[in-house]
């Protein structure tokens, strides 16, 4: 393929006001970083990291002009190091893309080999990305609970941000495997739909904060899957019971939380924190393969709603406005 091949990407630049603009521009390959592998990308996915990038956080991208997407799926073009075959199918996610390496939003991307992993057989490319990153961390998020010892015996689960990318993924996966779900949300008119996915019961997420500044309250769940922060991460911890285990993944709640040791000395509740960027390569291998599997959700094309590159600046918008419902799925090929 020679440099001057062209192809389209969401493009965020920065304005001489300050302002961050959103437009699908035209690139060619030789405006990609000098990389080893060079990937023609089929599907990416939305997430609320990629709307943090896209308004201007230089918390997560630092040099604009830039194109987000931590996510992409797509067919290798080339591979310097060797390690894939041209036309093998690939799956990217984490490490830097879409935050100042140009990202899945683009129908190109240039990356270091060690950043990709072959599709599973059983799953193509756009269902991979109906799970993308936030299925990825339901599934980490459920995987560390099992390892701390969760069994559907237990009692339920509670999920915030149940309407979310990681919320929505994470009920389906707990429902497939047997548990009960408490799903906490801040659209009741979701309700329906959250039972549908496989919630038992839905509850106003502002109903967990309802226990205030006490240390501790009632044992309302055996476990919990955390996607907000801040005093939700807190009181979750506090409602939780013995020996229960809170997974955290997400702070559009807030990135602090405020609250005493008392769940973890007297009721022994254990707190885990999810990472889906830089774990190991191997690690993700792993939970790829059991996304194949026994994680597989049936009718998976409902989870995601999927929409094109020109249509990413307004639904990238939706995450800054708590208007997300689901997975939004990216058909960049078109």
């Amino acid at each position: 393929m020679s440099n001057d091949t062209t192809f389209k990407a969401l493009v965020v630049e920065e304005t001489s006001d300050g302002e961050f603009k959103k437009s699908i521009q035209e690139r060619k390959v030789s405006d990609l970083p000098e990389n080893d592998l060079l990937i023609e990308v089929h599907y990416s996915s939305l997430n609320f990291k990629d709307a943090m990038s896209a308004t201007g956080n230089k918390r997560i991208t630092k040099q604009y002009p830039h194109t987000p997407g931590i996510d992409a799926a797509g067919v290798v073009v080339s591979d310097k190091s060797g390690t894939f075959s041209a036309g093998q199918e690939v799956l990217v996610f984490g490490y830097d893309l879409g935050m100042d390496t140009d990202g899945g939003l683009g129908q190109m991307i240039s990356i270091p080999a060690d950043w990709a992993l072959p599709c599973p057989e059983t799953l193509t490319l756009k269902e991979a990305m109906t799970y993308g990153t936030g299925g990825l961390t339901a599934a980490l998020s459920v995987q560390k609970l099992e390892k701390m010892g969760a069994k559907p015996s237990d009692g339920p689960v509670a999920v915030t941000g149940a309407t979310g990318g990681v919320g929505t993924i994470s009920i389906a996966i707990l429902k497939q495997l047997g548990y009960d779900v408490i799903a906490f949300s801040g659209k009741p008119e979701q309700s329906e739909h959250l039972k549908e996915l496989g919630a038992s019961e839905v509850r106003h997420r502002d109903t967990i904060n309802e226990i205030g500044n006490k240390p501790v309250g009632r044992e309302l769940w055996a476990n919990a899957i955390d996607t907000i922060g801040g005093d939700y991460l807190s009181n979750l911890l506090k409602q939780t019971k013995a020996g229960g285990a809170v997974t955290s993944c997400g702070l559009a709640g807030g990135a602090e939380f405020s609250m005493t040791v008392m769940p973890f000395i007297t009721r022994a509740v254990s707190l885990l924190g999810i990472d889906s960027v830089y774990i190991p390569l191997a690690d993700k291998e792993a939970i790829w393969k059991r996304v194949a599997t026994d994680m597989k959700l049936p009718n998976l094309e409902s989870y995601g709603e999927e929409i094109t590159l020109e249509q990413t600046p307004e639904y990238l918008d939706r995450f800054m406005s708590s208007k997300v419902v689901g997975r939004y799925v990216v058909n960049v090929k078109g």
